[in-house]
């Protein structure tokens, strides 16, 4: 198994670099289709306006009829025999409009570009214009990527063949935004493909951290299996032993020594059956079955009755519990046993986690807080670091101190107490410093 997840772990991460780097390949190699069709569309429409203007261009166009020419004088008719620039015929607005109106046909209506008509037998000056054209210009000759220039001669088509081959004007189209352009027009294939992509990375660490997650709960249950199987396998093996010395002839006709194992086995009897309660109690909790019978209860009367409890555990080690009632007010809607033993896990978790070379001291503080009570239950024992403070409340986990079994449980106790303190609509946290102690703070409603 250790080795089966990085390589899992390993196979899913280079598909998916994989599948990435075939996108982005992909998203190029569409865009430069794209550009390369948009270039061959605005050419085709450019050309089109060309033939047009060049058209417009006939030295007798300006007639209506042609019959008209008998009509005009001498000075108007050497005029007329010159050949007509895009200006006479034309004005910027109605280029503006021939243009638009070509790109939109050759599926590129929204393109961005300016245009200019100059005139080479005037050392190219500006015939016609459009207002951006030359800061477009100028923008265009600095950034070739992102802006395209395009000269069309504009030929005379009925003067002689010197005319034709000579031009005197041309058209010049600046396009600027083509990358932009390119993108925005392919927006929901890349939208499209950035979609698909993500849901493949998100499936990723899905899947793995389900994949971590199921190893994590594994070595939980396995923890739990071999806790569960120490904790019974103890009082077992002592009952089992003070079977075997009911048996000796000798502790038979000895009656104190047969009361004395009697009560060895009840003992026994009586940790293997609240092990196994806790087991269905947190099972129960688990499944939301457990019925809280809510009562009027005092806080303080029930931490008295706790600290009676652990007396004599805690003067075996000549350690103190030390009750500090600061709550103006202390009654609570609760159930009775339930809460009871909530708070008697956390002072045995102080218990249990104390330090073999200081007196555990333990302090059970009570005070207002607002709509709440708030109990913190103090002690001097070994603290926890980061990593446990953050993973004490869940199920059968437990703090590890070198040796599994050194000190007994299932880590359902700190879980309880969570399902209580829930179950009756509180909060409960923790902090701790490794070495110097723990504290837990709960606080429940107000009746």
């Amino acid at each position: 198994m250790k080795k089966v997840i990085p390589l899992i772990t390993v196979l899913i991460t280079l598909s998916l670099v994989g599948i990435i780097v075939i996108q982005v390949s992909w998203i190029k190699n569409m865009l430069l289709i794209k550009k390369e069709q948009m270039h061959d569309q605005a050419t085709t429409a450019m050309y089109e306006i060309a033939e047009e203007l060049s058209a417009g261009k006939s030295r007798f166009s300006l007639l209506n009829n042609p019959a008209d020419i008998n009509e005009l004088s001498d000075g108007s008719l050497i005029d007329l025999l010159k050949s007509p620039s895009v200006a006479d015929k034309f004005t910027a607005d109605d280029i503006q409009r021939k243009l638009r109106k070509s790109f939109a046909k050759y599926g590129q209506p929204t393109v961005r570009f300016e245009f200019a008509v100059i005139s080479v037998k005037n050392n190219n000056d500006y015939e016609l214009a459009s207002p951006g054209f030359e800061q477009s210009y100028e923008t265009a000759l600095g950034d070739s990527v992102h802006n395209r220039i395009s000269i069309w001669p504009l030929l005379s088509l009925s003067g002689s063949e010197t005319e034709s081959m000579a031009p005197d004007e041309s058209l010049i189209v600046v396009i600027s935004g083509l990358r932009e352009y390119v993108v925005r027009s392919m927006g929901w294939m890349i939208a499209v493909a950035l979609l698909f992509t993500f849901i493949i990375i998100a499936a990723f660490f899905v899947t793995v951290r389900t994949i971590l997650r199921q190893k994590k709960l594994s070595e939980i249950k396995s923890d739990f299996i071999n806790n569960m199987t120490h904790e019974l396998k103890t009082p077992l093996a002592t009952i089992s032993l003070a079977v075997d010395f009911l048996r000796n002839e000798k502790i038979v006709s000895n009656r104190e020594k047969v009361i004395e194992y009697a009560g060895v086995i009840k003992d026994e009897n009586n940790r293997m059956n609240s092990q196994v309660e806790r087991i269905l109690q947190a099972a129960l909790l688990d499944k939301q079955s457990q019925e809280m019978k809510l009562k009027q209860l005092s806080v303080h009367r029930v931490l008295e009755t706790i600290k009676d409890h652990f007396a004599l555990r805690l003067n075996e080690r000549n350690g103190s519990l030390t009750l500090h009632p600061g709550a103006t007010s202390d009654l609570i809607m609760a159930d009775e046993l339930q809460f009871n033993n909530m708070v008697s896990n956390l002072v045995e978790n102080a218990v249990k986690y104390s330090r073999e070379d200081v007196l555990p001291e333990i302090h059970i503080h009570t005070m207002d807080n607002g709509k709440y009570i708030r109990i913190r239950v103090e002690d001097n024992g070994i603290g926890m670091n980061r990593e446990t403070l953050k993973r004490i409340f869940e199920k059968f986990y437990r703090a590890h101190t070198g040796n599994l079994h050194n000190v007994k449980g299932f880590g359902l106790g700190l879980s309880y107490v969570r399902s209580i303190v829930d179950a009756h609509n509180g909060k409960v946290r923790a902090e701790s410093t490794p070495g110097k102690g723990s504290v837990f703070i709960v606080d429940i409603p107000l009746k």
